[in-house]
Formats: structure tokens, sequence, C-alpha cells
């Protein structure tokens, strides 16, 4: 190695890693030791965030919100709402991969990607709008319309995010600027969940459930327009990959990281989806606290917002794979205490929504940016097939939450509403989740990305 290059190696070394106190003006330009590490603009990662807020902003309503708007204000029979919606989902899981391939086809098209942005935004706008402004219709002909509207939104949504994701993660080649995107991206998002979780119910309190949710979904349109024109004209345009055949699978599955780091993310998603599933139980029943339940919910996102930064700068200094295992560390002690508060702890739960939420920065920013590293220099151009079947990956594990952890809870002899047959449910909500953590923890391996190799090998080599 040249005495320029060591020089800037050492540096590097002394003021990142070891915590040197020199300002941060006086950190040397590393481009010349790993390619792409020129910092990214903060105009350009806002104007790419802005469309994370509402595809964020669009999950609640579509999951949890729409299948009580049709059961309990239109009267729709609930085993064939539930028929519905089993079979909407399983299209939108099954779908992702293959719309992965096609973001991955039109990389190279001119304006490829911006075109299918708009068109998608589009086609969201109008099933959105028809979720919650269906027609004076019998049950069938309602059905009928839940189902058209919610594979509209479903492909249109998948197409968008998939496609977003993929962009992000071709921003920059350079590791840390990938967890910078990531953190913009879903401190975004956040800011989309806490808006879907207030405003509805603003609304429909103050209209009936009707016209409320119709505002909201209007409201939606508007952000959603507003978060594609400021991506598309204002953030970095993304790198374009070469135009190639889809490799197969095989191929595509063929590095080692990439298939570590999809079974990582497989047992960490369903570890973050088991709480997700099991908290108004434990709210409601446990505690006994259902008053108290927006404001449990309002902490757990608002300190995943404020610890956001923090992720990012862990992980620019200890690399991502460390610092995923800290937040995860964090994560773990956080919901195994629920397990001893008692009925009434409200104090007690709120400090553990605040550090949950704090940790949960961590499970959002990190492996997906580490997914990004894990994808070789010669399989950029499949980057949206990776990020399709991350997608997918994610469904799954929720759908494997719920259908593990709810029979779990009809075992131990639990009844919804009834507090005296609650006890498996703190059982359950305390320490399944930490299972599958440690079962990540073991999986990721802290040099399991060829980025943080690469570095490694480097910095021996000086």
């Amino acid at each position: 190695m040249d005495p320029a290059r060591r020089r800037l190696v050492i540096a590097w070394l002394t003021m990142g890693w070891l915590g040197g106190t020199a300002r941060a003006e006086a950190v040397p330009d590393l481009s010349a030791v790993f390619p792409g590490a020129k910092r990214m603009r903060l105009t350009r990662l806002f104007a790419y965030a802005m469309l994370g807020l509402p595809l964020a902003m669009a999950m609640l309503p579509i999951y949890m919100i729409s299948p009580k708007f049709y059961g309990d204000t239109l009267g729709v029979s609930l085993s064939a709402l539930g028929f519905v919606l089993f079979a909407t989902r399983i299209l939108d899981t099954a779908q992702d991969p293959w719309i992965g391939r096609l973001v991955d086809a039109l990389q190279s098209k001119r304006h490829g990607w911006s075109m299918l942005v708009c068109f998608a935004t589009v086609t969201l706008s109008c099933g959105f709008v028809m979720l919650f402004s269906p027609p004076d219709l019998a049950q069938t002909g309602l059905l009928v319309w839940l189902s058209v509207s919610l594979i509209i939104v479903y492909t249109s949504h998948s197409l968008i995010n998939i496609c977003y994701l993929t962009w992000g993660t071709r921003l920059s080649d350079n590791t840390n600027d990938r967890t910078r995107v990531a953190g913009w991206r879903e401190t975004a998002g956040l800011v989309g969940v806490l808006l879907a979780s207030i405003l509805p119910s603003i609304w429909v309190s103050r209209l009936d459930a009707r016209v409320g949710y119709q505002v909201f979904s209007w409201v939606f349109v508007a952000l959603l327009v507003v978060g594609s024109i400021f991506t598309l004209t204002g953030a970095e345009r993304p790198s374009k990959g070469a135009t190639q055949v889809f490799d197969g699978w095989k191929l595509a599955l063929a590095p080692s990281a990439i298939r570590q780091v999809l079974c990582f993310y497989l047992c960490n998603a369903i570890s973050v989806a088991i709480p997700a599933t099991l908290v108004l139980f434990y709210i409601d029943d446990v505690l006994v606290l259902q008053e108290w339940t927006a404001l449990f919910l309002g902490l757990y996102f608002f300190f995943g917002l404020v610890g956001l930064p923090g992720w990012v700068w862990l992980a620019a200094r200890f690399g991502k794979p460390r610092t995923w295992l800290f937040g995860s560390l964090v994560s773990i002690l956080s919901l195994s205490s629920v397990f001893f508060l008692d009925s009434g702890s409200l104090l007690g739960y709120a400090l553990v929504c605040v550090c949950a939420g704090a940790a949960l920065g961590a499970d959002l920013v990190l492996p997906i940016a580490m997914l990004a590293d894990a994808i070789p220099a010669t399989h950029r151009h499949t980057t949206g097939f990776y990020l399709g079947l991350w997608a997918l990956i994610g469904k799954l594990a929720l759908a494997f939450a719920a259908g593990m952890s709810l029979p779990l809870l009809q075992a131990t002899g639990y009844v919804p509403g009834f507090p005296a047959t609650a006890r498996g449910v703190a059982v359950i909500y305390a320490f399944l989740p930490a299972v599958f953590k440690v079962l990540a923890i073991w999986i990721m391996h802290p040099d399991i990305l060829p980025e943080h190799r690469k570095q490694k090998e480097l910095i021996n080599e000086t």
C-alpha cells in the first residue's frame, strides 16, 4: 500500500473507529480508499424520503382500518370478509418477487422507474379512494368492490414500494450512505405511521365513519402526489444497471451473504411481528389499561422516530451488524421485562415503550441496509428482485407471527376480554420474540457482509 493511502486508512481508524475527538471537518476524504465515500446532500436525501411518508401511511388503513370499516360500519359478514382479506393478501405476497423483476427490467429504460412510480401513484390513489368510498350495494356487491379495491391498492403499493426501495439501494455504493438513505426513509415512514394512527380517529369522531375515512383517503392522495413529485424531481438519480436477463432464483441466491441476510431478516421480522400481533391483548387483559393504548403506541413510535439518527450514527462508527446487535439486546431486555409487570402498571409499561421504541430504529434502518451491502456488484442488475423477495419475507413473517402466536394464546386457555385467563399472554409476549431475536443474532455474524470483510482486509494489510 502506498504511503498516502496508508495515512488515509490510519486517520480513518483513529478518528472514526477509535472515537477520536477531532472535528468533523478534519476527517479526510475517503474516496481514495473506499469508492463512493462522498456524502450525499441533505436536500437530496429529504426529497428521496418524502415518498416514504405516504407509503408507510397507507399500511395501517389497509391492514387494520378497512376490515373494521367493512365489518362494523357496512355490516359485511365477518367470515366472508375474512376470506376476501386472506385471498387478496396471498396474491399480494406472491406477486412481490415478480414485481421486483419488472423493476429490474425497467431500470435501463429511459425514465423507466419514473414512469412506473407515476403510473402506480395514479392507480394507488384511485384504489385507496375506492376502498373507503364504496357505493350503496348489497353484501355481495360490497365484497366484490372490496376485492377489486384491495387488489388495486396492494399491487400499486408494491409497485411503488419495491421500486422506491430499489432506488434507495442504488443511490450510493458507500455503506454509510446506504444507512443514511435508509434512516431518512424510515424517519419519514414513522411520521406517516403516526399520522395514520391519529388523523382517522379525529375525523371519524367529529364526522361519521364513512365521511371521516373518505376525508382521510383524499388527504392520503394529496400526500402521495406531493411525495412522488418531491422524490421524482428532487432526489438523486439512481445508478443504472446493465441490461441483463434475469439469471434465475438459483444464481440470484448463490452468494452466501445474500442467503444469510435473508434468513436473518426472516427471523428478525418474526421477532418484531409477534409483539405487534399481541400488544393490544397485553394492554387490554394483562395491564387492563385500554384507555391508555394511544399513549403507549404514541410513546413507542415517537421514541422510534427520535432514536433513528442515533442508530445511523452508531452504524457509521461500529458497523451495521454490531449496531443492530446492540439494538436487539435493548429490545430483548425491554420486552422481557413486561413479564414482571402487574395489572395497572402504567409507568412501568410506558418505560418499556420508550426503551423498545428507541430500539425500533435499529430494526427499521439496518437490516435493509445490510441487504444492500450484501448484494455483489455482479448482481446489481437484480436489486429489484432482491427487494421483492425482501417484501415477500416481511409479509410472510407477519402471517407466521399471527399463525403461531394466536393458537399458542388459545392453548394457554386465554379468552379475550377475561383478564383472569391472560397470564399466558404475558409469557408469550415477553419471551417468544426473544427466541427469534436470539436465532437472528446467531445467524448474523459481524463479518457477514462483503463490504465489511473488504474493509477489514484493507486494515489488516495496513
